[in-house]
């Protein structure tokens, strides 16, 4: 939920407290700030810059999107949603790039994660199958179009309708 910025700045201030109460004696409050300073470790390692990234990223503010997701250490560490989640955006942000081939590669990772919705898990696997038919592979898109119908009754209509225009432009390439 924070910034690296902020987390650092809330670290120094537990840790001079914890000097503070070690010097003070008062080892049960110490105990109290130490806890705070890994709490918030531990924090940045299972969730990272992923909601503060998000809300950018949802306010087109792409840039300082990808900023804060490239802050995140190993995003490997993140929590199984939030990775997924994490990947998602930044196929988004790479799309938003052009830098299709990071894109695909981001999404078809974000795909075999669980996302917040049946819409978003569909939406990675539509975003690969566009890529795919755009850089000529299309039996990769057809096999993520594929994926993508299993969940056709839990996705809206926008998608469904997505989903129909890209199997039209699938079948003037495939025979």
């Amino acid at each position: 939920m924070f910034t690296n910025r902020t987390r650092l700045f809330i670290g120094i201030i537990f840790l001079l407290s914890l000097t503070l109460l070690v010097n003070l004696r008062l080892y049960e409050f110490a105990s109290l700030a130490l806890m705070f300073i890994v709490l918030l470790g531990w924090d940045y390692i299972r969730q990272g810059t992923l909601v503060v990234a998000a809300r950018c990223f949802h306010h087109k503010e792409y840039d300082k999107a990808e900023r804060l997701l490239l802050e995140i250490f190993k995003p490997e560490w993140l929590r199984k949603n939030r990775r997924g989640y994490y990947e998602f955006l930044m196929g988004g942000v790479c799309l938003q790039k052009q830098d299709f081939e990071d894109a695909e590669k981001h999404y078809e990772i974000a795909a075999q994660y669980p996302l917040r919705s049946v819409n978003d898990h569909v939406a990675a696997l539509v975003h690969v199958a566009n890529i795919s038919i755009r850089q000529g592979n299309y039996d990769k898109a057809a096999a993520y179009l594929q994926l993508a119908e299993k969940h056709q009754e839990k996705t809206n209509a926008k998608m469904k309708d997505v989903i129909n225009r890209l199997h039209e432009e699938l079948k003037k390439h495939k025979p």
